[in-house]
């Protein structure tokens, strides 16, 4: 059993732990940047961009409130109320008035930013494929989905014991 003196420092990593930090968020950041430059390249549109748009695919009447895009992107309400002004600027969405909760407003899909997802998804699809799924074995996908999904389980439970202490008001 490890004394106070051969307890490694909770403050500091070991060289080994270090490694392993960096070699994921060299891996995590390149995979965003990756994804990020075929979108802007082949589509004219962001991951961002993209995010919401499919978000807004995936719901009922292709439309969302703020909050609820807040919910699903993990983003603060100022980040999505500005990428939202500027897909609007672009046509790719449109704010409309909520007529049960007249601070919330909906923000919809428009027939343009469908198109977008529509022509931008088999690339990006093709993409996501020969970067992930054809780099690793079948094993290391089920293993990387197992760790995938205990790291959320921790930040989750993290940013509930962080949000305990500050929770954020819901009104859009």
């Amino acid at each position: 059993m490890p004394t106070a003196r051969t307890r490694p420092d909770p403050r500091k990593l070991s060289a080994d732990e270090e490694e392993l930090f960096h070699a994921f968020y060299l891996m995590r950041r390149g995979f965003d940047r990756t994804l990020d430059a075929q979108l802007q390249r082949d589509d004219g549109i962001s991951i961002s961009e993209l995010e919401v748009l499919m978000a807004l695919v995936r719901s009922p009447g292709r439309r969302l409130r703020v909050r609820d895009l807040v919910a699903l992107t993990g983003w603060e309400k100022s980040r999505v109320s500005h990428q939202v002004t500027r897909m609007a600027g672009r046509g790719l969405v449109e704010r409309q008035d909520c007529a049960e909760d007249r601070r919330a407003s909906w923000i919809q899909l428009t027939g343009d930013g469908r198109r977008v997802v529509v022509r931008a998804l088999p690339e990006h699809t093709k993409t996501i494929r020969r970067i992930l799924y054809d780099a690793i074995t079948p094993e290391q996908q089920e293993t990387l989905l197992e760790i995938s999904q205990r790291m959320t389980a921790a930040m989750e439970a993290a940013l509930d014991a962080a949000g305990a202490d500050c929770p954020e008001a819901t009104t859009d």
